[in-house]
């Protein structure tokens, strides 16, 4: 009979290791879920930050704001204004904010012409964007202005424009702004649309430079390209159903023509011929 010891250091031990194991893995599971708590109330914080630019409503107050040379404009709600004169081009939109937070006008960039996702799929480079000099802050859930000008004579871009709009011709205008800590950038493209004597807004576009934002990217250009196949589809079939009909024009042209023809050489034959005539008398 073989009489067997226990080794109760060993089994000390193996029992320590165990715990230690438990206590490492409740340990990893609480620091997970404490790092998706931390997580989750960040994003919180940051939507309670985040401001999201819009033209105002057509119902808004008219706001006014004066340029450094002491030139005022007014823009009703839904609207912009557009100037040139004396050589300057005025620009002013009024905004409403109809995110959780402050926004922070940082800079812009203005064009000529409307841009679309079609023509232009990219916002501005950081490069190309003009700094406020002025703080303009938008307030969460109301309204506020955008104002910009173009004096440089020398600036390619304020000619540009300034000839689209002596011309009436669409602008189109990208504000950079951040919430009130400078974080969550965010550039929105408007569209400025001449429309009787005034001229409306609307947009067309969000980036957001932190984060992927609500549309990915990739998902905003397979959209373009499928809206792309479809026009170009349309315009095909508008195309092959004129050639259609000018062709169906010209045969039947031809057909009138020929029953025209047809028709005096019919009665030509039918048409008896004058004989001598008889004297009854």
């Amino acid at each position: 009979m073989v009489l067997l010891a226990t080794d109760w250091s060993t089994v000390s031990s193996l029992v320590t290791g165990a715990g230690t194991l438990v206590l490492a893995v409740a340990t990893f599971a609480s620091v997970r879920s404490s790092n998706r708590s931390a997580r989750i109330a960040e994003a919180a914080l940051q939507e309670q930050r985040r401001p999201v630019l819009a033209p105002s409503r057509l119902e808004d107050p008219v706001q006014k704001l004066m340029f450094v040379e002491g030139h005022w404009v007014s823009t009703a709600g839904g609207r912009a204004t557009v100037e040139h004169l004396d050589g300057i081009v005025y620009l002013a939109i009024s905004l409403r904010n109809v995110g959780s937070g402050i926004g922070v006008c940082q800079g812009w960039v203005v064009t000529a012409g409307l841009g679309s996702s079609r023509n232009m799929p990219t916002h501005a480079g950081d490069d190309e964007f003009r700094l406020q000099t002025r703080d303009l802050y938008v307030p969460a859930g109301d309204i506020g202005m955008w104002q910009g000008a173009l004096r440089n004579p020398d600036d390619p871009v304020r000619a540009a424009v300034a000839a689209a709009i002596d011309a009436r011709e669409p602008l189109s205008v990208e504000l950079l702004y951040s919430d009130q800590v400078g974080l969550q950038r965010t550039i929105t493209r408007f569209g400025v649309i001449p429309a009787a004597d005034s001229w409306l807004t609307s947009v067309t576009r969000h980036w957001y430079l932190d984060w992927d934002g609500p549309r990915p990217e990739r998902d905003v250009l397979a959209a373009v390209e499928a809206v792309q196949r479809d026009q170009h589809a349309a315009e095909r079939r508008a195309s092959a159903g004129s050639e259609m009909a000018a062709a169906g024009d010209a045969d039947g042209g031809s057909a009138q023509d020929g029953a025209a023809t047809a028709g005096e050489e019919a009665n030509a034959t039918e048409s008896p011929h004058p004989g001598p005539s008889r004297d009854r008398s």
